[in-house]
């Protein structure tokens, strides 16, 4: 983009993760680039979604694993205030239905926290001109993920709460952490049971670890 005076347009970003000195580092890295300016950054869910009511950003680089309701409900909260937000997805997960989610939420790019500084630039820029960016050891994990394991019938919606009841959080945990209602929840873990085939906690928790969904911090 390029102003009429010939001085170069600031891409604006914004950071979501709630590592304080993560977030220190990527404004940093990030603001040494002439075209891009980091608007605000943000530890949580909320705090994010509420700095999107009142303002406008070019790309949001986002974290899957926050406080509060969590990335892929922050992810459809963002771009349902502000639709032509592009959000990219720079988390430390690397499990294939994890990114695969993340992308049928509404994420325009995915990045591993293993990438490599540039990488991330790269991929913060390529978003902005609605490409699409994908670390490049997620894209032939990608492709082997068209296989019929059982949570890849859920909406990203339902994959959360299914993480979630995978780990043995009850009902009511789970509404208030994600702000709904009990009922939501228990109308969620009926419809989760009846596409995935797994009847009881156990065997969600069996299938979530053979599939490497869990990370431990949910």
């Amino acid at each position: 983009m390029i102003a009429s005076d010939a001085v170069p347009v600031r891409l604006r970003v914004v950071l979501a993760d709630d590592h304080a000195v993560v977030r220190t580092g990527y404004r940093r890295l990030l603001e040494l680039e002439e075209d891009m300016e980091v608007v605000a950054d943000f530890s949580d869910s909320d705090s994010t979604c509420q700095w999107f009511s009142g303002n406008e950003a070019d790309v949001l680089v986002l974290d899957l694993s926050m406080p509060g309701r969590g990335g892929l409900e922050t992810l459809a909260r963002v771009k349902a205030r502000q639709s032509g937000l592009k959000v990219l997805i720079f988390s430390m997960h690397d499990n294939p239905a994890m990114v695969a989610q993340a992308l049928r939420a509404g994420a325009d790019g995915y990045l591993t926290k293993s990438s490599e500084p540039d990488a991330l630039i790269d991929a913060v820029r390529r978003v902005a001109r609605g490409e699409r960016a994908l670390s490049a050891d997620l894209i032939d994990a990608l492709a082997g993920e068209g296989g019929r394991a059982a949570h890849l019938t859920l909406s990203p919606r339902e994959f959360e709460i299914f993480r979630l009841l995978a780990t043995g959080r009850s009902v009511d945990e789970i509404a208030s952490r994600l702000f709904l209602s009990a009922k939501t929840v228990a109308n969620y873990q009926t419809g989760i049971r009846q596409k995935t085939g797994l009847a009881t906690t156990l065997d969600m928790y069996r299938h979530a670890e053979a599939h490497k969904l869990l990370d431990g911090s949910e």
